[in-house]
This record gives C-alpha cells, sequence and structure tokens, in this order.
C-alpha cells in the first residue's frame, strides 16, 4: 500500500485496494445526498447516550469526501476525504480508535481538531455491504481523550452491524431487482431531492418519460423470459446512454424515467438521440427476433408548474402518450 502523502502536516488516508469497485458499489446504493432517516438517526441518537460522546455519524466514503447519512451532534452533512478519519478507518476491518488526537502524528494537525467539531478521540467501525467492500464507518466522537473499553468496542460494532442491514434495506427497497436500477420509491426520492437542489442553484432540469413499444407482443410471441432479458437490456442501454449525475429508474412494467439535471430540452433531445442509435446497434447485433423500440415524452422543469415529482411526472406521462398516439396514428 502507498504511503500516505503529507500536506500541512495532516497525513491523508490511502486508498482502499478495492477502491473502484467500492465507490462504483457505495453509488449504486442510490443514497448519497439523500434526506435524513429516522432508521439511522435512531442509532446515532442512541449512540451518543450508550457512550456519552457529543457526536456519532453514519459516514460514507465517497471519492473525495465523507458524507453523512446522519449525523448527531454535528451541523456539517459531509467534510473533504483528506481530512477525514472515517477515510482511514476503511482500510481495516476492525474497528479504527484515536485515543488522543493531539498525540497521534497523523492528526494532531487536522482542522478537525485544530478548529471545529475539535475532535480529541474517535472510533469508527467499518461498515460494509455484503461482499464486504468498506462503504463507511459508524464512527462516534469526543471533544476528550478516551480509552474505551472492550464493552463499549463490541457495542460500537452492532450498532454498525445495525446500520449495514439498514443499509441493505433501503438498497432492497429502492432498487428494481431485474434492471438494478432505482424503482418507483426510489427514485422518487432522489429525483425530488436533485429537484430541490436544481431549484436552489437555479439549474435547469428536464425529465424524459419513456414507455417500450409492443413490450406485451414480445412477451406473447417469445416468452416471459425473453421479455426480461428485453427489459434488462434496455435499461444497461439506458444507464450506458446517462451521465453520472441522471438519475434513472424503471418505474413498473415497461416505463422507464430518466431525470436530467443541469439540462435543457435540447440536452434531453441529444440524449434521446444517443438512446436511439445505441439502442438500434443492439438490435441489429443482438438478432433476437423482434426489436426494442420506445416512444418518449420530454419535459422542462420549471419549479413554479412542478411543485413535486409527481407533477412532473404526470406532465412527462401526458407527453409521451401523446406522442404514443401520434405513432400509432402514421403506422395506421
Amino acid at each position: 500500500m502507498a504511503v500516505p502523502s503529507l500536506e500541512n502536516g495532516v497525513k491523508k488516508p490511502c486508498n482502499p485496494v478495492d477502491e473502484e469497485s467500492r465507490i462504483e458499489i457505495l453509488r449504486s446504493f442510490d443514497i448519497l445526498d439523500t434526506p435524513a432517516e429516522e432508521r439511522f438517526d435512531r442509532l446515532t441518537r442512541l449512540a451518543r447516550r450508550l457512550f456519552g460522546v457529543p457526536i456519532a455519524l453514519v459516514s460514507l466514503v465517497d471519492h473525495d469526501r465523507q458524507w453523512f447519512k446522519s449525523h448527531a451532534g454535528l451541523e456539517a452533512s459531509e467534510t473533504p476525504r483528506d481530512i477525514s478519519f472515517c477515510g482511514h478507518a476503511i482500510l481495516g476491518s476492525d474497528v479504527f480508535i484515536v485515543r488522543d488526537t493531539l498525540e497521534d502524528e497523523r492528526f494532531a494537525d487536522n482542522p478537525l481538531v485544530a478548529g471545529g467539531p475539535r475532535i480529541r478521540f474517535y472510533a469508527g467501525c467499518p461498515i460494509t455491504d455484503m461482499a464486504h467492500h468498506n462503504l463507511g464507518t459508524f464512527c462516534i466522537i469526543d471533544h476528550t481523550p478516551r480509552e474505551p473499553s472492550a464493552e463499549d468496542i463490541a457495542a460500537l460494532k452492532d450498532l454498525a452491524a445495525i446500520a449495514e442491514r439498514e443499509l441493505a434495506m433501503v438498497k432492497l427497497a429502492t432498487r428494481d431487482e431485474l434492471t438494478n436500477l432505482s424503482n418507483r420509491r426510489g427514485f422518487m426520492g432522489l429525483a425530488q431531492h436533485s429537484l430541490d437542489l436544481c431549484t436552489r442553484y437555479e439549474m435547469p432540469a428536464t425529465l424524459v418519460f419513456i414507455d417500450l413499444c409492443k413490450f406485451k407482443d414480445i412477451n406473447d410471441a417469445h416468452g416471459h423470459q425473453e421479455g426480461d432479458l428485453a427489459l434488462a437490456a434496455f435499461a444497461e442501454i439506458l444507464g450506458g446512454s446517462s451521465r453520472r449525475a441522471d438519475i434513472i429508474a424503471r418505474l413498473g412494467g415497461d416505463e422507464f424515467v430518466a431525470l436530467l439535471p443541469n439540462a435543457t430540452i435540447q440536452t434531453a433531445e441529444c440524449y434521446i438521440a444517443r438512446l436511439g442509435e445505441t439502442l438500434s446497434r443492439y438490435n441489429r447485433d443482438a438478432d433476437r427476433g423482434y426489436e426494442i423500440q420506445f416512444t418518449h415524452g420530454i419535459v422542462a422543469f420549471h419549479a413554479e408548474r412542478h411543485e413535486t415529482i409527481e407533477a412532473l411526472l404526470a406532465e412527462g406521462d401526458a407527453l409521451m402518450y401523446e406522442e404514443k398516439g401520434q405513432d400509432e396514428a402514421e403506422r395506421a
């Protein structure tokens, strides 16, 4: 493992050996930058009372930041990864303990020690997925040095294990099992948060509502297993045509949706053109005895007209059916 670099006396954490796959898996949970949830806040409140500490966190370590799904006793929702304690904690499998930061050369000059929140004690237990990638930590922080007992460490591990289970439940509840895209529930939460950010920073956003054409015919002629394969193939093509910031989902059946933040109608039209070209190549190369085709509706987000994601979806759905009707009329 490479030696961490030093900058102004602060020792940066190394990247784990599985960093690329770890980040990919973390982002597949679709949990970063989502609103607070009682299931996690309950755990951090319990940790503060149980250990008698001022701060308890559920921290997820992203590419260049640590983001807090729950942050009891701390106002900040994220801090840079380069100065994070959790960045060090995810390098191992056991509880990472710093008993006195001023006595530890890795952290003595850390701005989180010298300034707010003035960390003197830190203990963090890695939170992992089922494949044992360290996604973040459940951690406790104090303003004075501490010597945790064996019981403290065991209790911290128990709380981290509960947080892991809750994280897994979030993914199960918000992912479509067949396509591995967000499902309707997952999309509604992520998309509303994205729209709130677009409104706050006065950025455009565009929604694309997509419906597969004659999907029932594929099921009837080739069987439901082939229909599932077509849905999974389209989902993969949809994902490959999207930017990292785009939020894509299977709403149900043969209906898909993509929310494109910081994108205009023209951007969305280019997105659809790119999707169509990629799908045409797939249909030609796969030669499955049918073609996957789609109709779509594009609607620009206006905060005054679309107070909720439901209002934006309804308009996109209506535009899609309008185009679908026109296509059917032209084929008749």
